[in-house]
């Protein structure tokens, strides 16, 4: 009841690479169903007994069995007692036969949304699958304890049972916020509750919902410049128009800030570690700042992503800890100070904004993975977390002064370091702007990842440079890459 080539296309199917992680009787269900869809086997159309097609493709019946049972339950064929199988009236299915030409098929272009061009005009924000030097924000994850981290998951699952399998509160776990709420308040002088605490994904989706809840399109927004590219994306994708305000060895320019001509109702900035010059935001300024967000009723978004390594001196209390006011609205991350695919970041809210931003992230994705979630919180209620980020500033610390002295030895006639007192990259100025994109593409072709500092600048002038991260990468790794560097150099010089 099948011709040859119908027959050879599911004995094909069975031995079909990217289907072979499927079982036999999927595998001939695919083939045939796909037949049926082709037209080549129209409706009404008989099909061989279970039996003939079980010896035709040498396979047991119970698999024909199986493979013509779920095409029944589909609704692709029909079974009679006595009559057999029968391919079955499927109106999509009545559709005439284009004929196969050989001419290319060509693709209509989509109309989006003027948002969604906007987007993707933006080309997002794409971190590297698999860290090369140098790119910047990656943590080492080489050393991270996932035997202890595993071994708190088993227990995890064994304490809650069933429940850490279900969603959890869209504002995130009560043992999670209780455990970041006694961390920050200790460790980063923030005055924080469990109940201003709202948990998400990263520090993107964060600055993402702030963007999205705070303004409306055509609103302006306060922003460093330089400033970070995934922040200044999600305002653009929201559209918001950013006013760039400078940054100098203290921090943003407060001063400026209060007299330019434009106003804004909120503030965008890096305070512990300037995105990506390094700066810290001095106390004076940052009180100077908590007074113009009260003063204007704006404000104050403080993106926290890696103050935890902080490597001279001791670190200055977060903006939101000397905000009496609560116009400030924290954001930490532990996809920097752990690993990237944990997905946990936080943000710490006033209390008048914790409905507002928990409603408008049940629209994004619902809640955080609770499994992760509950074993964060033991990671950090157990004294590791601390421990953990104690080991790794010494590392880090290490790879910065490494890398610093890599640049000056080898590079010296080309950038010059301009080392930050924390954070897990470092920024270098170049001697000759002009290098600046060959350098960087010439770099891409050996496997080197060099973010463009000028890029990062929204106005002019703009300072061309590098910024090299370091924390993923060890000081051999390291070494190796500045020698490639040195070469591209040189070569781009003669």
């Amino acid at each position: 009841m099948f011709k040859h080539s119908q027959l050879e296309s599911v004995k094909a199917a069975l031995i079909q690479p990217n289907d072979i992680k499927y079982p036999l009787y999927l595998r001939i269900q695919r083939a045939l169903r796909q037949l049926i869809l082709d037209g080549a086997l129209p409706a009404n159309h008989p099909l061989p007994a279970s039996r003939a097609l079980a010896l035709s493709l040498n396979v047991s019946r119970d698999t024909i069995e199986n493979a013509y049972s779920l095409l029944h339950a589909e609704g692709f064929i029909e079974r009679q007692v006595g009559s057999g199988s029968f391919v079955a009236e499927v109106p999509l299915l009545h559709k005439p036969k284009r004929k196969k030409t050989a001419r290319p098929v060509v693709q209509t272009s989509i109309q989006l949304s003027q948002r969604g061009q906007k987007i993707f005009n933006n080309e997002g924000v794409r971190e590297a699958l698999t860290p090369q030097p140098f790119a910047p924000g990656i943590p080492e994850t080489r050393l991270f304890p996932l035997s202890l981290w595993t071994r708190l998951e088993r227990q995890v699952i064994r304490d809650y049972q069933f429940k850490a399998l279900q969603h959890s509160d869209p504002q995130g776990t009560k043992e999670l916020r209780r455990a970041i709420t006694h961390y920050v308040n200790l460790e980063r002088g923030a005055h924080a509750t469990p109940e201003r605490i709202l948990i998400l994904t990263s520090s993107q989706q964060a600055i993402a919902l702030c963007a999205q809840v705070l303004l409306d399109e055509g609103d302006n927004i306060f922003t460093e410049n330089p400033l970070y590219q995934g922040a200044r994306k999600a305002f653009n994708a929201a559209g918001l128009t950013s006013i760039p305000i400078p940054v100098d060895q203290q921090g943003m320019r407060v001063d400026l800030l209060k007299q330019h001509p434009s106003s804004a109702k909120v503030l965008s900035l890096t305070p512990s570690h300037q995105y990506p010059t390094g700066a810290t935001l001095s106390l004076e300024r940052r009180l100077e700042l908590i007074e113009w967000a009260e003063q204007n009723q704006a404000w104050i978004i403080e993106d926290d992503y890696d103050s935890e390594f902080h490597y001279a001196g001791k670190p200055t209390a977060c903006v939101q800890g000397l905000d009496a006011y609560q116009r400030t609205i924290y954001i930490g991350t532990f996809t920097k100070s752990l690993f990237p695919s944990v997905r946990i970041g936080y943000m710490i809210l006033p209390s008048q904004l914790v409905a507002p931003m928990t409603t408008a992230r049940t629209l994004q994705d619902g809640h955080t993975a609770t499994i992760s979630q509950l074993t964060l919180a033991r990671f950090i209620e157990n004294g590791h977390f601390g421990a953990y980020i104690r080991q790794m500033r010494q590392v880090y610390a290490k790879r910065l002064t490494t890398l610093e002295q890599l640049v000056r030895t080898h590079l010296k006639d080309f950038i010059e370091p301009l080392p930050p007192l924390g954070g897990m990259q470092m920024p270098c100025v170049l001697k000759n702007e002009t290098l600046e994109d060959v350098i960087i593409e010439q770099a891409k072709q050996q496997g080197i990842t060099l973010i463009s500092l000028s890029s990062l600048y929204i106005t002019t002038p703009k300072q061309a440079g590098f910024l090299l991260g370091f924390a993923a990468y060890t000081e051999r790794e390291m070494e190796l890459a500045i020698q490639v560097i040195r070469k591209i150099f040189i070569d781009c010089m003669d």
